[in-house]
């Protein structure tokens, strides 16, 4: 099985904020790979990983960061592949890191997520790779769907909920 997407963090101390990525990719039945690599500390790793990534077959990077968050913006300098971005928080509660992938210059656009926002920016790589495939796109619908259950259902419950002033 040839990944589509890969899921890369600054460090594995940002797996239980980046897993949720994955968790949407697998339940969209995506391959995808997971690897941490370090913009500072692996320079030349996460330049050879860029460079190569279309070779590979990927189709999106999904790179997650904390602080000084270079990462996607290195790996989208290295790469014509779509890569989306994900402060970790970490110091200033992820304003550093969401500036920091917000702000990338002309001509090397790095799309970005909020602050933890891994599971949005799996979601984003399934909208991406929906244009090109119906099932996925089915899948996507389903899910999206599903999301809108919740709500209607959480919103039934509610209705039962009593107060002595509540008006519905």
């Amino acid at each position: 099985m040839k990944p589509l997407v890969s899921i890369i963090m600054g460090s594995t101390s940002d797996l239980p904020v980046m897993e949720k990525a994955a968790r949407i990719l697998d339940e969209m039945e995506i391959p995808f790979e997971m690897n941490a690599l370090s913009a500072h500390r692996t320079p030349q790793e996460v330049e050879q990983f860029a460079c190569e990534a279309e070779g590979r077959g990927l189709r999106v990077i999904i790179a997650g960061a904390g602080m000084a968050a270079a990462l996607p913006g290195v790996i989208a300098a290295n790469t014509t592949l779509p890569v989306i971005g994900v402060p970790i928080k970490g110091m200033l509660n992820g304003l550093d890191a969401l500036l920091s992938i917000v702000q990338m210059p002309p001509g090397i656009p790095v799309a970005t997520v909020g602050v933890n926002g891994a599971q949005n920016a799996a979601l984003l790589a399934v909208e991406m790779l929906a244009l090109g495939d119906e099932a996925l796109a089915g899948r996507l619908k389903s899910y999206k769907h599903g999301l809108k259950e919740k709500i209607v259902k959480a919103n039934a419950e509610l209705a039962e909920v009593k107060y002595k002033f509540k008006a519905n």
